[in-house]
């Protein structure tokens, strides 16, 4: 692997520990204005100094982010269908690799459809898109969509799935978590990390979905709506943040969440007094 592959690989998982936390704020390119996404910037700004890499679009990346802040970005760069339309997994490659590098991201990410009507050009874009990349040393992560087919996401199928992203060259691979997710990572050669999908009912939801996956070998997680939907966003990235870096437990966890929503709700904004000139 060349040097500045590993290099911007090191950016994502940390070479400390082998695990990252990457925020996810990519949904509009196929969900539109979100909710709690509606404004980007806004959602965004808060959770920057503690996320290791953020996932997006380039549309997202020049409007709503800083350039000034020293981010490792993770470019979506697969696209071409909407929630509204007949088949997610009608997708293709959107963004070319000469704007990607003027754009200074760390990895390529791109959506596969194992066992949809698309699987074979997804696939096809994968390999491309990993030639690409290894030429320019810029990682691939593939994610593998299941589109609004959730009942796919068992062991067997994200296996499958998962080992077909490997083979193809993926460096990374997004997945869920599932039952006998230890079966998924054994059977996949490179890091595995997980998706927070749609937001559940409870923080605390989240962070069991997050210390499971860690104790089952995942490399870290890729997370937005159980983040940014949550009522307390911050608390919430630096609770995941600790069961990722500083082996947390659940309960730990969710104390460093209680704890910071405490005192975010106590914090008052300074009000500064007027001087007569």
């Amino acid at each position: 692997m060349d040097w500045g592959l590993k290099n911007r690989l090191a950016r994502i998982i940390k070479p400390y520990d082998n695990r990252g936390v990457m925020l996810a704020v990519d949904h509009g390119y196929f969900l539109g204005p979100t909710e709690r996404l509606e404004e980007p910037k806004k959602t965004i700004s808060p959770l920057l100094p503690h996320a290791d890499s953020l996932m997006l679009t380039r549309g997202v990346l020049r409007t709503s982010v800083d350039a000034g802040y020293p981010i490792p970005v993770v470019l979506r760069v697969s696209g071409g269908s909407s929630i509204i339309g007949k088949d997610l997994s009608n997708e293709k490659i959107t963004t070319s690799i000469k704007d990607a590098i003027k754009l200074n991201v760390s990895a390529l990410a791109m959506s596969i459809f194992v066992g949809a009507p698309y699987e074979h050009e997804s696939l096809v874009s994968l390999g491309k898109l990993v030639n690409e990349g290894e030429e320019y040393g810029i990682p691939v992560l593939a994610v593998t969509a299941v589109g609004k087919e959730l009942e796919k996401r068992d062991a067997r199928y994200l296996s499958l799935a998962c080992r077909i992203a490997a083979e193809f060259g993926a460096h990374l691979v997004k997945t869920y978590y599932c039952d006998n997710f230890e079966k998924v990572v054994r059977s996949c050669p490179v890091p595995v990390i997980i998706a927070g999908g749609p937001k559940l009912a409870t923080e605390l939801d989240a962070l069991k979905l997050t210390f499971d996956a860690i104790q089952a070998g995942a490399a870290g997680v890729d997370m937005g709506r159980n983040i940014w939907q949550s009522d307390h966003p911050v608390p919430m990235i630096k609770a995941v943040k600790a069961i990722v870096h500083q082996n947390a437990t659940v309960k730990e966890a969710q104390d460093v969440f209680n704890r910071l929503k405490s005192i975010e709700k106590t914090a008052k904004p300074v009000i500064k007094s007027k001087t007569k000139s």
